[in-house]
């Protein structure tokens, strides 16, 4: 049975493991700095010394090209005079080469400088013994040898000025590797941080400041096995109980309020009640005599008014119960267009409701509560304009750079006064009549956008109208779509 180990550091902890990185890294990157800088150093002297070396093979070709130009055995003497002092820049040099890869070249320059040697020291004998042919015959082997020698010298110095070059490049990248590596985990230790600690007090501050104005909200549990957590955990702790007092609060108000709602109710359940009577009256008056189409058109108005009822009932019930919260899938113009016909029983003549919504339009709702946000705002506006003509109009669109959908409910009513526009989400607040409402809906209005991650705004002047102005989170498909 396989075991598993888990560390869980403290913050503390956190902290110094953090710090004792970057000294790792830092102590890393010091001393391959150092090895390399010792390098170039060690290196630097020998291209020193190898460039006296070509200095003076260059000065034995000097010679070398006088003696044959003009015979002079001085020359040839000097020649061999440079040619130990070679020999000896040779002997100092192969100690301190021998683990460079230089020193092959050292090896063949060596080699090529006995036989120039032996060269010149054939010559000088046979200036001795006066053979003039063999002098001019040891003339090309004594210039190609010396050729040699040059070539080889240049190389040795190419050679190490380019290791040098070359260990300056990886000097170079290791400071922008160590440079890069410092930030990487500057980036990746301040976001953590952050995460660790800062963010989630500051999510504790913001959830203190939302509860104080009666916005209950957890704060998400941060998984850091530490101080942090149980904090967070104890306040979720809190705020759960908060919200359970919260919720026992809003539900008592509300039953506590359905006495004041029934006036209400029972003035809207009249007027249906009142058309179904009438629409019977006519149906008994005139069942005999009456065209099918006639009788149809009543009977549909008494469906109709039947149907206003329920729903009148129904939003009671619904008021005071509290149902699960579900989002799906649903197109904005569906659930507007389906509250406009609940209401529109309630509109009166000369009271023009229009739209102005993408049919591809399509939000993540809970569609019976947006339902109730819809109404909630058309029976306002529909309050609001007094007496006809008068008209409301929503609209909708996207607004692809907040990746949000914004709905404005407009209407060209009596407008709110500017001393209740910030009072009017608050619950009960009212400028209604007895029976006309409970102050409840705006508030509950509010309640239900801010479940659906959105916010609801307005604007109003007094004698020019009001308009509602809410934002939704787009849905994905709905959001690539255009």
């Amino acid at each position: 049975m396989r075991t598993r180990f888990a560390i869980h550091l403290n913050l503390r902890q956190k902290v110094s493991v953090g710090i004792a990185f970057c000294i790792v890294i830092i102590a890393t990157i010091s001393i391959l700095s150092y090895t390399n800088l010792a390098e170039i150093e060690k290196k630097v002297h020998f291209v020193e010394n190898a460039t006296d070396l070509s200095n003076s093979i260059l000065e034995i070709r000097r010679y070398e090209k006088n003696f044959l130009l003009y015979g002079q055995p001085q020359s040839l003497e000097e020649n061999l005079s440079y040619i130990q002092h070679v020999f000896a820049v040779l002997s100092k040099l192969s100690p301190e080469t021998q683990r460079l890869r230089g020193y092959i070249y050292l090896e063949q320059i060596h080699q090529e400088l006995l036989t120039y040697q032996g060269i010149v020291e054939k010559i000088r004998e046979y200036i001795i013994s006066k053979q003039e042919d063999q002098i001019k015959s040891m003339a090309e082997p004594l210039r190609e040898s010396g050729k040699v020698l040059v070539d080889l010298s240049e190389k040795l110095i190419k050679f190490e000025r380019d290791s040098i070059l070359s260990i300056t490049r990886i000097l170079k990248t290791q400071i922008s590797i160590s440079l890069a590596i410092l930030l990487i985990f500057s980036v990746l230790f301040i976001p953590l941080v952050f995460n660790l600690i800062i963010q989630p007090l500051r999510l504790i501050e913001e959830t203190t400041q939302r509860i104080a104005q009666g916005n209950f909200k957890r704060v998400p549990q941060a998984q850091t096995k530490d101080e942090t957590e149980r904090v967070i955990q104890a306040f979720n702790h809190m705020v759960d109980e908060l919200e359970k007092r919260q919720e026992q609060l809003l539900q008592a108000k509300k039953l506590s309020s359905l006495g004041v709602l029934t006036s209400g109710v029972a003035h809207q359940l009249n007027n249906p009640l009142n058309n179904i009577s009438s629409s019977c009256q006519i149906l008994l008056e005139e069942v005999g005599e009456a065209d099918a189409t006639f009788i149809r058109k009543l009977l549909g108005n008494i469906d109709q008014e039947v149907l206003r009822a329920r729903d009148i009932v129904k939003g009671l019930l619904e008021f005071a119960r509290e149902k699960e919260f579900a989002l799906k899938p649903t197109p904005l113009v569906e659930v507007v267009e389906l509250s406009i016909r609940l209401i529109s029983s309630q509109v009166p003549a000369g009271v023009d409701i229009s739209t102005q919504i993408p049919s591809d339009l399509v939000l993540l709702l809970d569609s019976q509560r947006m339902q109730q946000v819809f109404l909630n705002l058309l029976e306002n506006a529909l309050q609001a304009i007094k007496e006809p003509p008068g008209r409301i109009t929503i609209t909708a669109y996207r607004d692809l750079n907040l990746k949000r959908a914004i709905i404005h409910f407009q209407d060209d009513g009596k407008g709110i006064p500017e001393n209740n526009l910030g009072r009017i989400f608050d619950p009960f607040f009212t400028t209604k009549e007895v029976g006309v409402g409970t102050g409840l809906g705006l508030s509950i209005v509010y309640g239900i956008i801010q479940k659906h991650d959105g916010s609801i705004g307005v604007e109003s002047k007094e004698g020019q109208g009001t308009r509602f102005t809410i934002h939704l989170p787009l849905f994905p498909d709905s959001d690539s779509e255009r």
